[in-house]
Parts: C-alpha cells; sequence; structure tokens
C-alpha cells in the first residue's frame, strides 16, 4: 500500500507537476530577463573569474558557495542517471537536458537572488537564507517555510546521503571487492570530520575537491572525444534526429518516440541541475558576492547550472554515446563504466568509481550543509539542534552504506518533489521584486558602474526587520569595496 501510493505520488509529481512546472517557470523567467543567461553568459564568466574574492566573517565567498553549490548538484546522477535516460530514451534524451539546462539558468538566476536579498545573521554573525527565508520574510509565511524545510530536511538533510553512501560502497564493493561495513565507516568518520566544522569546513573542503574532481572528469571525456573525433558529427546529429524523431519517421511512431527523449532529458536536467528546487539557494545566501549586490550571486549560480548540465552531463553523454551500441542496461554506473573501459581499457572501471567517490562523498558533506540552515531556520536561526541532527545524518550515511533503500528513495524523491512544488509557488510570487533586483544591477552595470544594492529603491524592503542590506556593516563592505575597485582602476 506504501509502495504504490509513494510510486503513483512521484509518477504526478516528476511524470507531471514538476515538469511543467520547472519547465514554464524557466521559460517564463528567460522571457521576463530577456534571455539573461545568454545575453550575460560572459559577464557570469567574469564575476566567476573574481569569485574567490569577498569572503568575509559573515559570509563565504562566492566561489565557495559555488564549489559547496556543484559539490551537492554534481554526484552520481551526472554519470548514471545521463546512461539511464539514454538507455531508456533513446540519445535524443541528451538534447532536451540541453535545453532544459538552458532554462533553468534562469530560474537559478532568480531563486539565488532571492535567497541573498532575504538573508539573514545567525547567532554567530554567519549568513543564513534560501526559500523558507524568503517565505518567510517575503511573503509572510512562515508555514511554507516551515514545510519547506522540513521537506528539504528529509530529502537531502538524511535520505539522499544515505544514497549517496550507498552508490559509494556499492561501486567499491564491485570494483575492489571491499566490505561495505568497512567503507561505511571510513564515510561516517571523514564526514564527521567535514560537517563537525559546520558550514564554512564544508565550503573549504569543497573548494578544494570539486575543481579536482570536474576538471579530472572532463579531461577523460575530451581524451575520449580526440580518440574518436571523427566519429563526432555523426554522434552530434544523432542527438538531434532522435531528440525530434527523424530516425523513426520511415518506422512509425515519431510522436510517442519524442515524448520519450523530452521526458527523459528534462527529467535528468531537472534531477542535475536541481534550478528551481530551492536546494541550491540555501548555501548560494551564504555568500559575501563581489559585487556586492544579491544578483551578483544569481550570475555565479546561473553558471553552476551550465557547468553541471552542459559540460559535465554532456562529457558523460559523450563517452557512452562515442563508444557505440553500449546496450540498453538499467543499471547506470554499470554502462557507464563499460563505455569508458571500451575507450580506455580496464582502468576506466577503477577510475569511475574513484570518481563516484568523490562525487558522493561531496555530495554528503553539501546535502547536509542545505539542511542545516534550514535546522537553523526551524530553531529561529539557533545552532542548539545540530549536534543532535549531526548524529541523525551520520547514522544515515552508515545506514545508508550497508543497506537495501530502494524504498527509502522513492521517498526521498516524493519529499523533493513536494519541497520543489512550494519553491515553485514562492518564486513566482516574488518573481516581480527579484526581476527588479536584477534589473538593477543591470542598469548599474549597463551605465559602467561597480553594482551596489540600495534596499530603499524597494518599497517591499523598507520595513524588513533585520535587513543586513542596510545594516553598517554591508554598508562598510559595499564602501571598502568600491575603494578596492578604484584603486586597481
Amino acid at each position: 500500500m506504501i509502495e504504490t501510493t509513494v510510486n503513483f505520488l512521484n509518477a504526478l509529481l516528476w511524470g507531471k507537476l514538476l515538469v511543467y512546472g520547472l519547465v514554464g517557470a524557466g521559460l517564463y523567467f528567460t522571457i521576463r530577463l530577456a534571455f539573461i543567461q545568454i545575453t550575460h553568459f560572459k559577464h557570469s564568466g567574469e564575476i566567476m573569474l573574481k569569485s574567490r574574492q569577498g569572503e568575509s566573517k559573515g559570509g563565504l565567498s562566492s566561489f565557495q558557495v559555488f564549489c559547496t553549490s556543484m559539490a551537492a548538484r554534481v554526484g552520481a546522477g551526472n554519470m548514471a542517471g545521463v546512461a539511464v535516460a539514454i538507455g531508456a530514451a533513446g540519445p535524443g534524451a541528451v538534447f532536451w537536458m540541453w535545453l532544459i539546462a538552458v532554462l533553468g539558468m534562469a530560474t537559478a538566476m532568480v531563486e539565488s537572488t532571492l535567497a541573498q536579498v532575504y538573508k539573514v545573521r545567525d547567532e554567530d554573525g554567519q549568513y543564513r537564507g534560501g526559500p523558507s527565508y524568503y517565505m518567510e520574510k517575503g511573503l509572510g509565511q512562515r508555514w511554507m517555510g516551515i514545510l519547506f524545510s522540513v521537506f528539504l530536511i528529509i530529502a537531502f538533510g538524511l535520505v539522499f546521503n544515505a544514497v549517496q553512501a550507498n552508490t559509494i560502497t556499492g561501486a567499491m564493493t564491485q570494483v575492489f571487492g571491499f566490505d561495505p561495513m568497512y567503507v561505511g565507516i571510513a564515510i561516517v568518520v571523514v564526514s564527521a570530520f567535514v560537517i563537525m566544522g559546520g558550514l564554512r569546513k564544508v565550503a573549504k573542503v569543497s573548494e578544494i575537491v570539486v575543481p579536482v574532481m570536474a576538471i579530472a572528469y572532463i579531461l577523460i571525456a575530451f581524451v575520449v572525444v580526440a580518440m574518436n573525433l571523427e566519429k563526432l558529427p555523426d554522434v552530434f546529429m544523432l542527438v538531434i534526429r532522435s531528440a525530434f524523431g527523424l530516425q523513426e519517421v520511415v518506422a512509425g511512431g515519431v510522436a510517442y518516440t519524442i515524448a520519450q527523449a523530452m521526458q527523459a532529458g528534462i527529467a535528468r536536467g531537472l534531477f542535475s541541475n536541481e534550478a528551481g528546487m530551492g536546494s541550491a539557494a540555501n548555501v548560494a545566501a551564504s555568500a559575501s558576492p563581489n559585487p556586492n549586490h544579491p544578483a551578483s550571486q544569481g550570475f555565479v549560480q546561473m553558471m553552476g547550472v551550465f557547468v553541471d548540465t552542459i559540460v559535465i552531463c554532456t562529457a558523460t553523454a559523450a563517452i557512452i554515446l562515442l563508444a557505440g551500441d553500449m546496450g540498453t542496461s538499467s543499471d547506470g554506473i554499470k554502462l557507464t563504466i563499460d563505455a569508458l573501459s571500451e575507450h580506455v581499457g580496464t582502468w576506466g572501471g577503477g577510475f569511475i568509481a574513484l570518481a563516484i567517490l568523490l562525487f558522493c562523498f561531496t555530495s554528503i558533506i553539501a546535502n547536509y550543509s542545505y539542511a542545516e540552515t534550514n535546522v537553523i531556520f526551524l530553531s529561529g536561526n539557533s545552532k542548539k539542534a545540530l549536534p543532535i541532527f549531526r548524529v541523525c545524518v551520520l547514522g544515515m550515511v552508515m545506514f545508508g552504506a550497508v543497506a537495501k533503500i530502494g524504498l527509502v528513495w522513492n521517498l526521498a524523491d516524493v519529499s523533493m518533489g513536494l519541497m520543489a512544488t512550494v519553491n515553485i509557488i514562492a518564486l513566482l510570487l516574488l518573481s516581480g521584486l527579484a526581476i527588479r533586483v536584477i534589473n538593477d544591477y543591470r542598469q548599474q552595470l549597463k551605465s559602467g558602474k561597480t553594482p551596489t544594492f540600495d534596499a530603499s529603491k524597494f518599497p517591499e524592503l523598507a520595513n524588513l526587520e533585520g535587513d543586513i542590506w542596510t545594516s553598517k556593516t554591508v554598508a562598510e563592505e559595499i564602501r571598502a569595496q568600491e575603494v578596492a575597485h578604484d584603486t586597481r582602476s
């Protein structure tokens, strides 16, 4: 009975409501922001180049936040999920994955900007924020924030971490023959060392590990492409033809083929880049952006969606498609391992296993950081509940390392789906303010100024209790950045 209900809710949420909701929101924000993900793509890159600057006592640097959000986004799904989508719906799924990433960049821009606008300081002075905060402070609906927080804590804080640990032990056991119990203990010990240090420790570890693991994976994909350069045009055309059912014109069933490719590609893209789900916005609020304007962090998070889906998921797709017909195994990791081994030999399996180890471990600590912010929200900005929550997280990691967790995974999907539904509603209700804040940034940029944020321009923020954008500390940070910019000029 429980399993039937869970499967029904998953089919409803991920088969219909969220696909239409997230795609529709992405299209709406893209149009309202005049295709900002294309017109300001170069500017996003420029912001990324200086994103290591800006770390302060109250906040992390934009680069640390970028790496932390990438740590959560980039996981086994980038390797296994893409493989499953291709196996189930054909190469055309990759095209629709690209399309949803482009639309998702605009959504990420909006939710990260709102997270910055409504961020607060916790009892230690660390910036905190995210959907639960902009639901309470922007919409005046704390109940929505509580609902969102509960769903996120269940999905990201507990169950997804069990799934990530399960994926690590599966790969280590399959490739190296390690005992799951010992692998689980090792994961718990290392995870405890990081998460006991809180958000800053998570950010510092992510800042080191994420670039290394992402660059290594992308380099392997480039090597594979270089080895199969003559096949590349044919593979690209295969993706396009399959996306629009051109391969099936003679045989019939074109509409069904297109629908299958669209559903698989869109779902894979949404799961991978998380744009609109409200997860990455939790850490986006923790940054001291440079320039010091809420929209600045939006540009950084927009680039995160691009790197996750357009770059890393495409790397997996290239490895698989350039290997030729590898069958339609439902085990995505096995398909990816087999494909890479076809290109580079047996050591490809070991490389994928180590990549999974790093990808999934960083997902565990980043997922924890998302949940930490929501635990603090539920506790009224107090950290008193964190020690108990950390023990629960580590317990779920150990459980996931040694247990069969199929039904639990499906429950997490339902929880994440409900979380995303609540967030989409809040984003649409607050979209007017978000778009005006982003346009304020663009107008200052166009006039040759270094964008700074003046909350008094926005009536909705006039009586915002504890608004840090009008505090003395933030004003001093803004002036310091202006002086530094003038000195460099």
